[in-house]
């Protein structure tokens, strides 16, 4: 039972990626223009650990790269 409330809980917390994700795109216009190239190595390499600690069985490590990429990747999407 613990551990489907810390899968829910993790899932819980990816959500909110999409929200801070989408503040930092609004505050951080400049910096996202000049830095693509670091902000597509960061959402390759949280991919990269997610994946990696999935494979290792490691809940917090799988969550936490996910949480990066998902925040990263919102911040890049480009908002009309």
């Amino acid at each position: 039972m613990q551990e489907i409330a810390k899968i829910i809980l993790g899932i819980f917390v990816l959500f909110l990626g999409i929200p801070i994700g989408d503040f930092l795109y609004r505050k951080t216009k400049e910096e996202i223009k000049s830095g693509q190239k670091w902000f597509k190595i960061i959402i390759l390499i949280g991919c990269l650990g997610a994946i990696i600690s999935a494979v290792i069985q490691n809940d917090f490590l799988f969550f936490s790269f996910l949480f990066i990429s998902i925040v990263t990747s919102r911040s890049l999407i480009r908002k009309s």
